[in-house]
């Protein structure tokens, strides 16, 4: 029993993380359902963020830690640039124009936009012969056309449980011109995590410090965003007012969970079983949120949105597979006492990235 509980582990703690981000989306939903400001919202939820994440990261890596350098400072900053005003503000704000669901199945294609962006920046060599580079060419392009279809067709209301009930004043059906661009909004928070995580990658081989890195970026996107806020609420003052509901619990529990404990979990998981295994348990993430949305914000739940998440998820395990098989070949190549002169041409850099729920 003991032996199947060590090994079940991290397994049950990325479900728990799940979970976690799932219930963050529904909590940050109904908070700007409620008039709070997604502006405000990420400058509460990444100053908790930071003040959380202080103290850990100090006492447990002081020993460890770089010395802070102008090139790793400038990569800090760009960092929380586009974590936290591309990736959350665009995903906020793309929510309020589709619903928590659609957020949860766009987001699900970040992999395959890492995929892209590595490409286009060279960070990511293509050997098209190989299967396991077909693999993630073709995931990629399932992925972007399952959100496609998420965006262009809605097709009829499927309901499920309290689902049917959604349609009233406060809680209006978006038209179809809203739903396009909330979409388009969406994918370029995508843009943002995958830039972010590429980022990520560069900057930890220079300050291998998670917790601090992590730190830093809360709070430098805090700054960042209160910037953004101030200009985008300059004429609503109240925006910046919690009230003893969602609108104090959902940054608290957003900064907190979402980008404190999650963090800390899929940081040491990833450094365990690598980052291929976190990513794979992002469609239950979807699942869990289309769930709690439909039963708790009575949200509309439509066909177009069922098929193309499908769509989505086939895609995103066809670039994880790719992925995978590509790692095996490269592991089989360091330990093959035979040198290849290809090696060079191999992937340099990992494109499954973590749900980094800093997402939202």
């Amino acid at each position: 029993m003991g032996t199947w509980l060590t090994n079940a582990k991290p397994y049950l703690m990325l479900l728990a993380v799940q979970f976690g981000s799932a219930g963050m989306f529904i909590l940050a939903m109904d908070a700007i359902k409620k008039g709070m400001s997604h502006y405000v919202f990420i400058v509460y939820r990444n100053a908790i963020a930071s003040i959380t994440l202080a103290p850990f990261a100090f006492v447990l890596e002081r020993k460890v830690r770089p010395k802070m350098t102008i090139r790793i400072f400038s990569e800090i900053m760009a960092l929380a640039f586009f974590e936290i005003i591309l990736d959350q503000c665009f995903a906020l704000l793309g929510m309020k124009f589709t619903s928590a669901s659609f957020l949860s199945a766009v987001m699900n294609s970040a992999p395959s936009v890492t995929f892209l962006l590595a490409v286009i920046l060279r960070l990511e060599h293509m050997k098209i012969k190989e299967v396991a580079c077909q693999a993630k060419v073709i995931g990629t392009i399932v992925t972007f056309g399952g959100t496609l279809l998420m965006a262009l067709y809605k097709g009829p209301i499927v309901s499920v449980m309290g689902s049917s009930f959604s349609h009233n004043v406060n809680n209006p059906t978006p038209t179809g011109n809203h739903w396009i661009m909330g979409t388009c909004f969406l994918l370029i928070g995508c843009a943002g995590f995958s830039a972010f995580y590429i980022l990520q990658t560069i900057t930890l081989r220079k300050y291998p410090t998670e917790m601090s890195l992590a730190t830093w970026v809360c709070f430098f996107g805090a700054l960042q965003s209160s910037v953004v806020a101030i200009f985008a609420e300059r004429h609503h003052p109240h925006a910046w007012s919690l009230g003893w509901d969602t609108r104090l619990f959902a940054p608290a529990y957003a900064g907190v969970v979402t980008s404190g404990v999650q963090y800390y979990i899929q940081g040491m998981i990833i450094k365990s079983m690598g980052p291929v295994i976190v990513t794979a348990f992002n469609p239950l993430r979807m699942i869990i949120t289309t769930t709690l949305a439909c039963i708790v914000l009575s949200e509309q739940l439509y066909l177009g949105s069922i098929v193309g998440a499908i769509v989505v998820v086939l895609g995103l395990y066809l670039v994880v597979w790719g992925k995978s098989k590509e790692r095996k070949g490269q592991s089989q190549m360091l330990t093959s006492p035979v040198e290849d002169n290809s090696q060079e041409d191999q992937c340099h850099l990992p494109v499954t990235a973590p749900s980094n729920d800093n997402k939202a």
